[in-house]
């Protein structure tokens, strides 16, 4: 679990947070997680 969160770090903008809403924080999260599992 703490190898996904220091790879997730990889993504800035689910590092920051910029995501306005819940909603789409989740989705940069899924989007995010995808392509670390695709790799």
């Amino acid at each position: 679990m703490e190898c996904f969160f220091h790879d997730l770090k990889c993504f800035r903008a689910a590092a920051t947070r910029y995501g306005k809403t819940a909603s789409s924080y989740l989705a940069v999260l899924h989007v995010a997680s995808m392509l670390l599992w695709l790799r």
